[in-house]
């Protein structure tokens, strides 16, 4: 994919947008993994399941995030476990990324094509999951708490255009709208 992203994507968008110098062509930064921890869960097990999945997903070690303060009405502490994070850049990056565009999104169900509407104004793109089981590597029946995960692809991208075009470019089966 990086290798599609230097040889072809980079010329297409210099000539529609009239880039001058190819380091102002948009580019993929990195690919942020999240996994939020609904306030009810506390047990250490199930906390450990949803790092292990992110693990798996991911090949890399995801991040505890701890919360800032306490919030009663959430019954969470300050210091307790609110989610699991994992950046990807460079080369696990590029991998992920052709994993999830040529195996995850057509195993989603009812899967149609994204939205453009997942792009935002800056050009980067987010999507949600409801169950994690969309990827390949995790298997629906080893799941004892079925839990949700967002991925979120950063770009350099000024405008959201841009980032529509480059995503488009690069892969991503976006849905044609019916303007």
């Amino acid at each position: 994919m990086q290798e599609h992203y230097r040889t072809q994507v980079v010329s297409v968008l210099k000539e529609r947008f009239g880039y001058k110098n190819v380091m102002a062509v948009p580019k993929i930064v990195k690919v942020v993994l999240n996994i939020g921890v609904p306030s009810g869960v506390k047990e250490q097990k199930a906390l450990q399941v949803m790092s292990e999945t992110l693990r798996t997903i991911a090949g890399q070690n995801p991040v505890a995030r701890p919360a800032k303060k306490s919030i009663s009405n959430f019954k969470v502490r300050k210091g307790q476990t609110v989610g699991f994070k994992v950046t990807l850049r460079g080369k696990r990056m590029y991998d992920f990324l052709e994993k999830f565009v040529r195996l995850t999104l057509p195993r989603v169900r009812d899967f149609r094509g994204l939205d453009s509407k997942m792009v935002d104004r800056r050009g980067s793109f987010s999507i949600g999951f409801r169950e994690a089981v969309a990827f390949p590597e995790v298997k629906a029946g080893e799941l004892e708490h079925q839990h949700g995960l967002e991925v979120t692809v950063v770009t350099t991208a000024k405008k959201r255009e841009e980032g529509l075009a480059l995503l488009k470019l690069m892969g991503f089966p976006f849905r044609e709208s019916n303007k």
